[in-house]
């Protein structure tokens, strides 16, 4: 593929990773005090307007555009299963394939069914007088759970980090059988600041999820979680929790209450445990949740942290999937009594598997039944904000080196995520090349303004310089006015670059105004400036990615279905 292709790939993603940027760290919003260059409020104010008073500044005359109100099936939103590695091939033709959790099935020491499977595969273990082997596919749990269920690609097994999925799975209808409760022993957990831990304990007297959530409930406590839809730690958190504040009815009045007046305080909420681990490093959280495999292997979290493990166990189930041939069924037996042999649990010891053989949840997989997990997911989804909407702008470049067929394919992964965002939330949307073009003032995302944003989208046309600052000052400026008309509202950017910076205000300019309004800044680049747009996403503990993947719709619809 020529450079131009892989622009054309890669500029594909941009307005997704953008997306997926909202999933990440939406909630994310720190009140941490001033940095030297933070200034007061008013003199922002001041400052800001000063500053947007000279940029060349031009709102578009709103655009209609056909919409498609038909909703975007899962099936059809996964990528091509390419996407995801394959970090373990088959040896022989007779064999199965198996989703892992990208715990056990990286790289380094996250890599160690790889390493287990790559020796089953060397032990000329027979079937039915032929020679098998296992293929490994390193597939996150919930994604992989969407490609089952979807039908879009089933593999012969699945071994997710916990056996909730496994239930989602049997809940959605698809036939499912369970072949060993545990591959590999793990448990997630709460890891804890010891200051913050210590002040726990003298208060409430022991630290459980009952008193986490009352400490946080009243402020005492900022702690960070992970995604229900998409992560393991996360949904598990999400349930135990459900089932702490009310264990008779998990989505009753009782229940809802104290996950609201619990949600009130959680900063921030991430994707994925990675992000929760990279977010961590910043020291601004007391408390997040982690396995114990990834937090054991943490150099920085080795000294003052406390884990308290909770709710259902990590263990790595083994499932056959849909209707697998009996042959089939016998190479998974085969691959799970393999696994179990002593010398690959010791294996899994050295990577910081098996370190809390010990603990028993309070909560067993009997006490949650299979429907209620996908209503915990959507009771998650409709209270995890409260009453506060977004209010999103989207600042997107459109300088000349996104002309031609990254433009184009831009375009067309905005009008997807457009049918994922909320009527409760708020959006606008900037383009900047030299100049700065508000193409779609903030307002309520209804059938009107989405219309106008499609229409906006399709009038995008790339050409001159790149003054990514100045852009993101108009969009300061804009959620500036809408605060102060609905000062509820959670204000947020996303900055979609794929060009080096060259015109207009710079990063110092603008650096004090960012921390002052405490507005996270998303930023996307290629080909760009990465460290400069980090040093904009760090400074409210934003994300910021360089894009290189494609799987467009899939990421959209996984973040939205969150999010807005």
């Amino acid at each position: 593929m020529g450079s131009k292709g892989k622009a054309f790939l890669v500029l594909a993603s941009i307005a997704v990773v953008v997306f997926i940027l909202v999933y990440a760290g939406i909630n994310f919003t720190s009140n941490l005090g001033k940095s030297q260059s933070e200034v007061s409020s008013e003199d922002a104010a001041k400052k800001l307007s000063k500053m947007y008073g000279k940029i060349s500044v031009t709102t578009a005359e709103p655009i209609k555009g056909q919409i498609d109100l038909d909703p975007v099936s899962v099936a059809d939103s996964l990528p091509d299963i390419s996407k995801h590695p394959v970090t373990v091939e088959n040896t022989t033709d007779s064999f199965v394939e198996i989703f892992s959790s990208p715990e056990k099935a990286g790289t380094g020491i996250d890599g160690w069914l790889n390493e287990v499977a790559e020796e089953f595969n060397k032990s000329n273990t027979v079937v039915n007088g032929k020679p098998v082997s296992v293929k490994i596919r390193n597939v996150a749990s919930g994604t992989a759970k969407d490609y089952i269920i979807s039908g879009k690609y089933v593999p012969d097994a699945y071994t997710p980090s916990n056996e909730l999925w496994g239930e989602m799975v049997k809940e959605s209808g698809v036939s499912i059988q369970l072949v060993s409760k545990r591959l590999v022993g793990n448990v997630t957990g709460v890891v804890t600041k010891k200051d913050k831990y210590d002040a726990i304990i003298q208060k409430y007297g022991s630290l459980n999820i009952k008193t986490l959530t009352d400490a946080i409930a009243a402020n005492e406590l900022s702690m960070g979680y992970t995604d229900p839809f998409a992560s393991s730690t996360g949904l598990n958190f999400l349930v135990t929790a459900l089932r702490t504040f009310d264990s008779d009815d998990m989505l009753g009045e009782k229940a809802v209450q104290e996950f609201e007046r619990f949600q009130a305080n959680v900063p921030f909420i991430a994707s994925t445990t990675i992000q929760m681990r990279d977010a961590a490093k910043s020291g601004k959280l007391d408390a997040f949740v982690l396995e114990y495999q990834t937090s054991v292997n943490a150099a920085d979290l080795k000294t003052g942290y406390v884990f308290t493990p909770f709710g259902v166990r990590h263990d790595s189930p083994l499932y056959a999937v849909g209707d697998v041939p009996e042959e089939k069924v016998v190479i998974i037996k085969k691959f799970a009594e393999f696994v179990e042999q002593e010398k690959y649990q010791k294996l899994a010891e050295e990577k910081g598997f098996n370190g809390l053989n010990d603990y028993e949840p309070e909560m067993g997989l009997d006490a949650v039944e299979s429907s209620i997990l996908p209503s915990a997911q959507k009771l998650w989804k409709e209270k995890k904000d409260g009453s506060k909407p977004v209010a999103a702008v989207f600042v997107a470049d459109v300088s000349g080196s996104m002309d031609g067929e990254p433009i184009n394919r831009l375009k067309e992964s905005l009008i997807t995520g457009q049918k994922y965002l909320g009527s409760d939330n708020s959006i606008g949307f900037v383009s900047y090349s030299d100049k700065v073009s508000i193409k779609l003032p903030i307002g309520k995302y209804d059938t009107n303004q989405q219309s106008m944003f499609v229409g906006a989208i399709n009038s995008l046309q790339a050409g001159g310089g790149t003054a990514t600052f100045d852009g993101i000052v108009v969009a300061m400026k804009m959620l500036q006015d809408e605060i102060a008309q609905n000062p509820d509202v959670k204000p947020i950017i996303f900055v979609l670059s794929d060009g080096e910076t060259n015109k207009g205000h710079s990063l110092e300019d603008i650096r004090g105004l960012i921390e002052t309004f405490k507005i996270p800044v998303y930023t996307i680049g290629y080909n760009a400036n990465i460290k400069a747009l980090q040093s904009i996403s760090s400074i409210n503990e934003a994300a910021s990615i360089n894009a290189d993947t494609d799987d467009v719709v899939y990421k959209i619809s996984q973040l939205l279905n969150v999010q807005m």
